[in-house]
């Protein structure tokens, strides 16, 4: 019996960072929104670097939600 090869048909995937991270941030009794993508920090960067520039860049891009609770984040490698 010999092996079956498939074909990926589908269309190449964009580069993904070295790390995959979620937020979720509450605003309590008026929303909560999750967040998430992936990064590429650069060498010397601490977790507390990747967690402040993640939340700034939400509010950056989320104004409503620069005063939000983190209610959750994780941060780990992208790869399985």
């Amino acid at each position: 019996m010999t092996p079956r090869t498939q074909q990926n048909t589908a269309p190449a995937a964009r580069p993904q960072g070295s790390h995959h991270w979620v937020m979720t941030l509450e605003l309590p009794g008026r929303a909560m929104s999750t967040f998430s993508g992936t990064w590429t920090p650069p060498a010397g960067t601490t977790r507390h670097d990747v967690f402040t520039g993640i939340q700034a860049d939400i509010a950056r891009q989320n104004p409503d939600m620069a005063r939000g609770n983190v209610v959750f984040f994780s941060l780990e490698p992208n790869q399985l």
